[in-house]
Formats: C-alpha cells, sequence, structure tokens
C-alpha cells in the first residue's frame, strides 16, 4: 500500500461493555436526565434529615474510633447503585460530621451557608464550569468579572482595579506578595523575576506585618523564596492591632541594616481577635515610602456591606492589593475569595499565553480569558454561588447579617466580664472573644493545663465546639461566632459548660484520698484529638 494512500477501511467498532454502558448512563446527558432530579433530591433528603435530627454540632468521637469504620472499605469493589453508596457515606461522614449550621459551633471561621449558594453550587457541578478561559465558560467569566468589579466598587480601589477568585486567603496573600516582589523587582532593579528568577539582591526584601497576622505571610515568603526570615513581625497595641510607632521603627531599622521594605501587610480582622490594623495611617505611611501595601480583610470583608460598621474598613481604598473571603463572612461554601488589586496593570506579571489556551492574539482581539490573571489554571466557577447569592438576598441582607454577629460579639463580652471565674483579654472589633477560665485560687502554671482540659473535654462530649490559642505563652479558650442564628442565650449555655468542665476538672486534679473517679470524670480525663 502507497504510504500517500488514505486509508477508507473503517475500523472494527469496539465492543461496549455492560460496565462501559453504565458508566456512560451514569455521566450526565441526555440519556441520564430521568435519573437526574432523583440523585439530587436522594443526596439532598440526607443532608436534611441530617441537619433536622443534629442536636449537637458534634459527636466528639476520636480519629482512631472513625479510621475502624473505614477498614472494610473496599474500593476496589463499588456497590453498583448510588443509595448504598450514600448508606455507606452515613456512617463514614454524616453521622460524625462536624455541623457549621449549629448555633453552639464556636469553634473556627466557618459559617452556615446561603441557601441560593448551594443552588450554585449544584448548578456549577453538574455542568462542570471551568473558568480559565472564554470558550470554557463564556457567561460565567463576565459573573465572575462582574463580581470582581462589585467589590473593587465596594471597597472603593478605583475605576483601575481589577483581580480574579481565588482558593482562599492563603493563596491570595500569596498572590498579592508575588505581584510585589516582582513589581519591586521591575521598578527599582530593571529585573523580570518570572524571567530571569530571583534578582541577586532579593534577599535583603522584607515584609512586615503584625504579631498576630495570619500565618499565611510567612508561607508566602517561603514560597517566594525569601524565606521565613523575611518577615518582619510588629508588635501590636493593647487592642492587638499593629503598632504605628513599633511599625515606624521597624521600618527605620530595616534601612539602617541594609534590608529593603518591600511590603506592609495590614490585617482587617485578624483570626483570633478580629482586631483591624489602624489602615488609614498604614496606607497613608507605605504611599509617603513607596511601600506595597496589602490589607488582609479575608475575615473582615464583611464590613464592607455591613449598614452600620463599613468605616472600620477606612483606608483600605488606598491599599495596593486586598484578601476577601466570601467564605466568611458572606456565608458561602468554601471555596470563594478573591484576591483584587488597585492597578490592573501589575496583574501583567501573573500572565502567560499557551498558544492551545490563551493565545496572545486572543488578547489583542479582547477576549475575555481569565487565566491571563490568575495563579491557578483550572479552576471552578465559585463565583456563581455569590452571584445568586446577592442576587437573591442583596447585599445589605447580608451586610445586616454581619453586623448581628458584631452586636452578638458585644454581648457576648460583656457576659463573659460578668463572670468572675472568666478572665478576658480584649475587646472584640468583630465577632471573636479570646478569654480563659480562671477561677480564683488556681497558680497561673495549671491554668494552660486546666483551659487545654475543658477544649478537650467539650469537645469528646460534642455538646458545643471552641477554639483555642496561646496569647503571650498562655493558653486562652476562643469563641468565632459567624451563625446569624447564634444567640446569648447559646452563649450562656455553653460557659456554663466551660464552668462544669473545669470544675470537674479541678476536682480531679485533687482526688480525695481512697475515692474513685466517677464515669463522668473518668471520661472527661480521656485524652482528645485536638
Amino acid at each position: 500500500m502507497s504510504a500517500n494512500k488514505p486509508i477508507t477501511e473503517p475500523e472494527p467498532a469496539l465492543a461496549q461493555t455492560a460496565l462501559a454502558r453504565t458508566i456512560q448512563h451514569s455521566l450526565l446527558n441526555t440519556q441520564s436526565l430521568n435519573d437526574y432530579p432523583t440523585l439530587l433530591a436522594s443526596a439532598g433528603q440526607r443532608v436534611a434529615d441530617q441537619v433536622r435530627g443534629t442536636e449537637r454540632p458534634f459527636t466528639g468521637i476520636r480519629p482512631g474510633e472513625l479510621r475502624e469504620r473505614f477498614g472494610p472499605v473496599d474500593l476496589e469493589a463499588p456497590l453498583g447503585d448510588l443509595e448504598p453508596a450514600l448508606e455507606e457515606l452515613q456512617s463514614l461522614y454524616l453521622d460524625d460530621a462536624v455541623y457549621f449550621h449549629h448555633p453552639r459551633y464556636l469553634a473556627h471561621l466557618n459559617c452556615p451557608v446561603a441557601l441560593p449558594a448551594i443552588a450554585g453550587e449544584v448548578i456549577q457541578a453538574s455542568l462542570n464550569t471551568a473558568v480559565e478561559t472564554w470558550d470554557q465558560s463564556a457567561g460565567a467569566t463576565l459573573v465572575e468579572q462582574t463580581l470582581i468589579d462589585w467589590t473593587s466598587r465596594r471597597l472603593g480601589l478605583g475605576a483601575r482595579a481589577d483581580g480574579v477568585f481565588t482558593s482562599g486567603g492563603t493563596q491570595s496573600n500569596l498572590m498579592a506578595l508575588l505581584l510585589a516582589r516582582d513589581s519591586y523587582s521591575e521598578r527599582h532593579w530593571h529585573h523580570e523575576t518570572r524571567q530571569r528568577g530571583l534578582h541577586p539582591e532579593a534577599h535583603r526584601l522584607r515584609i512586615f506585618c503584625s504579631q498576630v497576622s495570619h500565618f499565611s505571610v510567612q508561607k508566602a515568603a517561603a514560597t517566594l523564596g525569601m524565606g521565613y526570615d523575611a518577615v518582619v513581625p510588629v508588635p501590636c497595641d493593647g487592642y492587638f492591632r499593629m503598632d504605628m510607632a513599633a511599625l515606624e521603627n521597624a521600618l527605620e531599622e530595616c534601612r539602617r541594616e541594609g534590608g529593603l521594605p518591600l511590603a506592609v501587610v495590614a490585617t482587617a480582622g485578624t483570626t483570633d481577635f478580629g482586631s483591624i490594623d489602624p489602615l488609614p495611617a498604614i496606607t497613608r505611611l507605605c504611599r509617603e515610602q513607596a511601600i506595597w501595601c496589602h490589607v488582609d480583610a479575608a475575615y473582615g470583608c464583611g464590613l464592607m456591606v455591613s449598614p452600620r460598621h463599613q468605616h472600620l474598613l477606612n483606608g483600605i481604598q488606598q491599599a495596593d492589593s486586598v484578601s476577601v473571603d466570601y467564605h466568611k463572612a458572606f456565608f458561602q461554601p468554601v471555596s470563594c475569595s478573591a484576591c483584587l488589586v488597585r492597578d490592573a496593570c501589575h496583574l501583567r506579571h501573573l500572565t502567560w499565553h499557551a498558544e492551545y489556551l490563551n493565545p496572545l492574539s486572543q488578547s489583542l482581539e479582547g477576549t475575555p480569558n481569565l487565566v491571563d490573571k490568575s495563579m491557578q489554571t483550572t479552576r471552578r466557577f465559585d463565583a456563581l454561588k455569590l452571584w445568586l447569592t446577592l442576587r437573591t438576598l442583596g447585599p445589605e441582607g447580608l451586610g445586616e447579617a454581619f453586623d448581628q454577629l458584631l452586636h452578638l460579639a458585644r454581648q457576648g463580652y460583656m457576659l463573659l466580664l460578668s463572670d468572675e471565674a472568666i478572665e478576658v483579654i480584649h475587646q472584640p472589633q468583630l465577632s471573636t472573644l479570646v478569654f480563659r477560665y480562671r477561677p480564683e485560687g488556681v497558680a497561673e502554671e495549671q491554668l494552660d493545663t486546666l483551659n487545654q482540659q475543658i477544649r478537650k473535654a467539650l469537645m469528646r462530649s460534642g455538646e458545643a465546639l471552641i477554639a483555642a490559642t496561646r496569647v503571650r505563652g498562655r493558653q486562652y479558650l476562643k469563641f468565632t461566632l459567624l451563625n446569624p442564628a447564634t444567640r446569648i442565650g447559646d452563649l450562656q449555655a455553653v460557659l456554663r459548660l466551660i464552668r462544669r468542665h473545669g470544675e470537674a476538672a479541678l476536682a480531679e486534679s485533687r482526688p480525695t484520698t481512697g475515692s474513685r473517679p466517677t464515669e463522668q470524670s473518668a471520661k472527661t480525663r480521656e485524652p482528645a484529638h485536638v
């Protein structure tokens, strides 16, 4: 046969097995549409039943206890139908999940989710839209861009602002500091980092943030090749906000020692205290000294829709970049976050044109490919859930819910102050409360262990979940309030539990000769994984 002769004989059809037909019918297409509503209803009903029957935020199960249930699971032997798979999942996950909707879940920055957002998740997952390029997403591209523009306007970043959705605050902070580093290199050294690597003087660059800022700043410095030591922690004032005099001194000392101030990271809502750094003073200082100012507003971004407390973000409009987490203050499922910049030109440091995906010709034609300004390539259409939430509930409704959380925090603060066995160490700006159980007559060195025992006992009981942190080397407890359904009565109930477990732990530490611990006290004494 001639090498140039076309092959006209058709290849024999590949025999389709029963398994292949099953897989094909299990994909969302015209053949499976009759099963699609049934599938959603079955999964949704299990969630509804679970939420309806949940009396505690957690069952208290330990990792080893739950791990035993996974032993018999054979991933090589499928169950053949969704229902038995869901039944298995009930035992492996749903029965012992941590339920953030419960009003006595007070641990981390996790929120209950808005129903319109869940509808958005269903639509996104069903269509599996990827938003990196226009030819994969079309309208989804414009939905995300519209939300970025809306957020920029709410923050007052100006007409040249832009941004992109991210996986969370950690990625947003990394992206912002990457842009800061590469913009500095280009401006001061005429050096393109993405092409040539780190400049020989890059080891002198320094990032300044408060001593209670998020650990992702250090992680970003390490990822960017600068190292943890490039991050300079700045002392805080009595309200756990960055101290301006200390910042100015740190910048002066940095320059005296041959360092190069790259960026100041101000926090609008620290993880532990909800404290907001003095944004007007910090942004003004950064402008005067030509230093990149990034505001980590992952937690405090809810203030931008707050009817009563928007003023707490004054100064953020002068930031060079901002991180926001809609999956905290906007009651969105994770993940739903964004990184924004005041001047879109900085986003060029993230652009790479691949011929098969986003060729330069498309950019010149004006085709909006979001991958041109993103650290990620493949990305979910996470903007859809926020879009449906805003279009259904409106920004003011979300802002009022956030205001309600701030009001609850103030009520909780007064409640804690009224208890003589509780030591409170800060007045909340947002919705976190840090305190410890400190009954009269207990030595300082015993308090750390006592408060650790209280948290573990609460977790083991599952009656409530609270967080913990260390302040000035000492162990504290923490309420994180992100559920508008939580009431002051819930905080009172949890406080009673804290006292009860604390008193039980103290009683066990001073056993009576010849006595035996009760079943409850023995249970409290068991170690728990936290």
